[in-house]
């Protein structure tokens, strides 16, 4: 069992910056690859970016170049870096761990909203 803790989301105007972190508990030998999802309101749920226990990155084309993810030291924790944020980037954001041949785990959800 793997459970995850969110924390950093809330209100911010348009060009600002929010860092949201989840911390993972329990099976951590188990993880594989480190997610952030995002469902902005009347939408599907949708990849923002992903990383994996090597490092590597893939990102959603609309957060390029603004959203970094990171992991922690330890490898269970993971970090969205969100800078010059925009309307459209607001939703509930979810932190999703993948496992190696076990279950998949998404955590509770942090709101995430961006004035203009």
């Amino acid at each position: 069992q793997v459970q995850l803790v969110e924390s950093g989301g809330g209100l911010v105007q348009a060009g600002g910056s929010l860092r949201l972190s989840c911390a993972a508990s329990g099976s951590i030998f188990s993880i594989n690859v480190m997610s952030w999802y995002r469902q902005p309101p009347g939408k599907q749920r949708e990849l923002v970016a992903a990383i994996t226990g090597g490092g590597g990155t893939n990102y959603a084309d609309s957060v390029k170049g603004r959203f970094t993810i990171s992991r922690g030291n330890t490898k269970n924790t993971v970090y969205l870096q969100m800078n010059s944020l925009k309307p459209e980037d607001t939703a509930v954001y979810y932190c999703y761990v993948k496992t190696w041949g076990g279950p998949d785990y998404w955590g509770q959800g942090t709101q995430v909203t961006v004035s203009s």
